[in-house]
């Protein structure tokens, strides 16, 4: 499976994650590299992608680590603690301690590239 480098410039967090098999995984390995401000809501960190993906094995019960889509927000998510509030695709996990994005603030500059 591909692996993606996320690095968060301004928290000085870079982790990698594991890209899973499904189809959103493989749009968005297909986007790369990408450039996205960071943004924190709970325990998340997401960042906007130039994806349209439709709903795909929706899960609204995540673990802490798993990377999902969330659709209607066209934007990646890192969980590090609470469960989203609608359903996401899961595409990935990070193989990094999740724990670590609890330092990223809103705004912070951040890079999506193949690992």
């Amino acid at each position: 499976m591909p692996r993606v480098r996320i690095l968060i410039e301004e928290a000085d967090v870079e982790l990698l994650a594991e890209l899973n098999e499904s189809s959103t995984a493989r749009a968005l390995w297909d986007a790369l590299p990408l450039e996205s401000a960071a943004q924190t809501w709970g325990e998340e960190v997401y960042f906007s992608v130039p994806l349209s993906c439709p709903l795909d094995d929706p899960q609204a019960t995540v673990p802490s680590g798993a990377v999902g889509y969330w659709p209607p927000g066209r934007s990646v998510c890192l969980f590090f603690g609470q469960q989203p509030v609608s359903p996401v695709n899961i595409i990935g996990v990070l193989e990094d301690d999740p724990a670590i994005l609890s330092v990223v603030q809103g705004g912070a500059a951040c890079t999506h590239r193949g690992g």
